[in-house]
C-alpha cells in the first residue's frame, strides 16, 4: 500500500470527483471520455465483451492489507468501494447492511470491500467510505448518510467509471448460505423516476435533459434536496463545458480581480475535489466586490454548498465565514 495515493484527498461529499465529466465536451468523437487510446502502453488488457474480470464468493468482501492491494488492481476494470468500519461506531454499524444492499443491486458492476479498523488499525483510525476508480482513491463520506444519498453516490461512481472505460463486471460464485442471506435482505429501492431520467441523461452527456428532469422533480416536490443537489451539480458541469483546465487556470491567474475568471477557477477546483480551495477563493474575493458582485458570489457559493452536501463540515465552515462577511 506504500505506493498508492493517500486515502484522504479532498473530495466531494455526496458526489465523486467530477473532473472526468467536465472533460466530456472536449473528448474526440468515438472515444470514451477519460479512456486511453487503443493499445496505450501500461494499460490493463480488457477482457472480451461480456466476460467477467473475476469471480468472487460475494460482491461484499472482508479484506486485510494484502487483499486490499488486490482490489486496487481490480479497480482498473471496475469501481471498488472500500468501507472502513469499526465496532465502536454506531454509524458504521448502521451503514454496513445498507451499503451492502446497494452494491449488490448493481449486479457485479461494483464491488464493496470491508476493512475492520479494529483488526487492522494500520489502515486507518476513523470509519469512512472510499471509492477506488482506476487505482485512484476518492474519499466519499463518513458517518451514515440517508439511503437515497448513498444510492445516488454509487450511481455517480458507476457513471464516472463508465466514462473512464472501466465497465468490467465480476461474477459471483455464492455459497448456499450467502445466497439465502441475499434473498433475505431487501433490495435497495429504485431511484425516483425523474432522478433516474436525469442520471440516464448524464450518462449520454445530455446536460439540458438532466437539468429538465431535476427541475420537474423539484416542481413536483420542492423539498427534494437530492434533486436540488443534482441540479446544482449538472449546472456546474454546464458552466465548465467546452473550457479546458489550462485555459481556466491561466485566465484566473492573469485576472485576479475578474469575477467571471475566479468563478470558473472555483468551479474547476470543486469539480476536482479541491473544496476548501474553491470556497476560500470566492470568500477571499467577496469583500472586494460591489453589491452586484457580492450577490453573484453568494448565489454561486450556495449552489456549490449543495454540490458538496450541506452536512459536510467544510460547508459549515464556509457558510459561517460567508455569514460573517454578510453581516
Amino acid at each position: 500500500m506504500a505506493e498508492t495515493p493517500p486515502l484522504n484527498p479532498a473530495s466531494l461529499y455526496g458526489a465523486v470527483d467530477l473532473s472526468s465529466l467536465v472533460q466530456r465536451a472536449n473528448t474526440p468523437a468515438g472515444q470514451e471520455p477519460g479512456a486511453p487510446a487503443a493499445g496505450a502502453p501500461g494499460q490493463p488488457a480488457q477482457p472480451a465483451t461480456g466476460e467477467p474480470v473475476a469471480t468472487l464468493p460475494d460482491l461484499v468482501v472482508d479484506a486485510d492489507e494484502q487483499t486490499l492491494e488486490q482490489f486496487m488492481q481490480l479497480s482498473q476494470f471496475l469501481p471498488v468501494i472500500v468501507e472502513m468500519h469499526a465496532a465502536w461506531s454506531s454509524d458504521a454499524q448502521a451503514l454496513s447492511p445498507v451499503l451492502a444492499n446497494i452494491v449488490r443491486s448493481a449486479e457485479g458492476r461494483i464491488v464493496l470491500v470491508r476493512v475492520d479498523l479494529d483488526a487492522h488499525p494500520q489502515l486507518g483510525q476513523q470509519p469512512q467510505v472510499i471509492a477506488i476508480i482506476g487505482g485512484r482513491p476518492l474519499q466519499l463520506f463518513s458517518g451514515n448518510p440517508p439511503q437515497e444519498q448513498i444510492t445516488q453516490i454509487v450511481g455517480e461512481i458507476l457513471q464516472v467509471a463508465a466514462q473512464q472505460g472501466l465497465t468490467g463486471h465480476v461474477a459471483v460464485d455464492a455459497a448456499p448460505e450467502a445466497e439465502a442471506q441475499d434473498q433475505a435482505e431487501p433490495a435497495a429501492p429504485p431511484l425516483p423516476p425523474l432522478h433516474a431520467e436525469a442520471f440516464e441523461a448524464l450518462e449520454r452527456g445530455d446536460y439540458p435533459a438532466a437539468i429538465d428532469a431535476y427541475e420537474r422533480a423539484l416542481a413536483e416536490r420542492p423539498a427534494d434536496d437530492e434533486a436540488r443537489a443534482g441540479l446544482a451539480q449538472v449546472q456546474l458541469l454546464v458552466r465548465l463545458q467546452g473550457k479546458t483546465l489550462e485555459e481556466i487556470r491561466q485566465r484566473g491567474a492573469a485576472n485576479a480581480d475578474d469575477l467571471d475568471a475566479q468563478l470558473d477557477v472555483a468551479d474547476l477546483d470543486l469539480s476536482g475535489g479541491h473544496i476548501d480551495d474553491a470556497f476560500d477563493r470566492l470568500l477571499t474575493l467577496f469583500p472586494k466586490l460591489d453589491a452586484e458582485g457580492k450577490t453573484t458570489v453568494r448565489e454561486r457559493l450556495l449552489d456549490l454548498f449543495l454540490v458538496v452536501g450541506v452536512a459536510d463540515p467544510r460547508v459549515g465552515v464556509a457558510r459561517a465565514r460567508l455569514t460573517n462577511l454578510l453581516f
